[in-house]
Parts: structure tokens; C-alpha cells; sequence
């Protein structure tokens, strides 16, 4: 069963004792292994949008939600970070730098019950391409939340400064359109 208290002491330990991913991956794929348990302990999600469950310069976990056919442009961490999927399907296209731009260089989807680990060097972009919504606990190695992170323009692909606000209105007009979506299967 999960148990978030127990959930976030055990990254916790597991960042002391290891400061690669590993440990921490071993936490995460344990805990959404039963999917049900997380969204029984967590709740059913009432809309796309990140929290924080916990925050340190070591470690940060976040609980995400993506809407139906949401998608988040290129995007870096510059610390490694532990994907656990437990509702959904998450879809990760993986960047690499290539002269000035970046080129797309492969892909993974995440199913509930599934754990993936992404290295500090990692340039992502995240797509839930099903129309219900995804969760997943996400775990990073430092502060998600510092300064000096990277994202890319989804037209363009020009890399520009990551914009917090900007992500947090991606999430907010994705629920609109989810809510609009979903007002008008109710009148049909």
C-alpha cells in the first residue's frame, strides 16, 4: 500500500545513500507498481498541474497531472530525474543538441506501473496523447524549482530561458479545453 509520508522518507533515504538515480528509481518503480494504491492515497485528479509534495536542494518530488492530449514543449532539468507512471500514458520524446538546435532522438512511452529514469544531460518533451487524464510521481535529483534550466520552442525550436508562468498557463488553458471537452459531452 501506498503511503506518501513513508513514500517521500524512503527518496529521501534512498538520494543520502546514492546520489545517482538508481536508488531513488528502485523507490519510485516499487511504489507505482500498484497504480491503484497512488491514486487511492493521492486522489483522482481533479485537473492538469504539478504539486509539490516535497521540496529540498537535494530533492524534489511532484505529483503531475497531464490532460487529455496535453503536451509540454523541450524542456531540461540539468539534475537526473525518476518518472513513475500510475494512471494514463505518458509520452516522452528525448532531444539531443546538434548544432545550435536540437534534433529529436528517440521516444518512450510510459504506462502505469512503469518507471523510467532520465540522466541530468536529458532534453525532453512530454505528451499525454490519450483523452483521459495521466499521473505520475516525478523525482528529481536538486531543486526543480532553481534557476538555469532550458526550453525550447515547439514551433521554432529555439532555446529560451524555462518560464514557470508559461508552463503553468500550458497547464491551465489544457484544462480549459478539458473542461470545454467534457461540458460538451455532458449536453450531447
Amino acid at each position: 500500500m501506498f503511503v506518501l509520508e513513508r513514500f517521500i522518507e524512503d527518496c529521501v533515504r534512498a538520494r543520502a545513500e546514492d546520489d545517482s538515480h538508481k536508488a531513488v528509481r528502485e523507490v519510485v518503480a516499487a511504489a507505482v507498481s500498484d497504480p491503484g494504491s497512488v491514486t487511492a492515497a493521492l486522489g483522482e485528479p481533479a485537473g492538469a498541474g504539478f504539486e509539490a509534495l516535497y521540496q529540498s536542494e537535494e530533492l524534489t518530488i511532484l505529483n503531475f497531472t497531464w490532460a487529455p492530449m496535453m503536451t509540454l514543449m523541450p524542456h531540461n532539468h540539468n539534475m537526473w530525474a525518476v518518472i513513475g507512471l500510475y494512471s494514463g500514458r505518458e509520452d516522452n520524446i528525448f532531444w539531443r543538441r546538434e548544432e545550435g538546435a536540437i534534433k529529436a532522438a528517440g521516444a518512450k512511452a510510459l504506462m502505469p506501473g512503469e518507471a523510467a529514469a532520465l540522466g541530468k544531460d536529458i532534453i525532453h518533451s512530454v505528451t499525454n496523447p490519450i483523452e483521459k487524464m495521466t499521473s505520475a510521481l516525478h523525482v528529481y535529483g536538486g531543486n526543480f524549482f532553481a534557476p538555469g534550466r532550458s526550453e525550447w520552442d515547439a514551433e521554432t525550436l529555439e532555446e529560451h530561458p524555462f518560464d514557470f508562468d508559461k508552463s503553468r498557463r500550458i497547464f491551465r488553458e489544457a484544462n480549459a479545453r478539458f473542461n470545454l471537452t467534457k461540458g460538451q459531452e455532458t449536453a450531447a
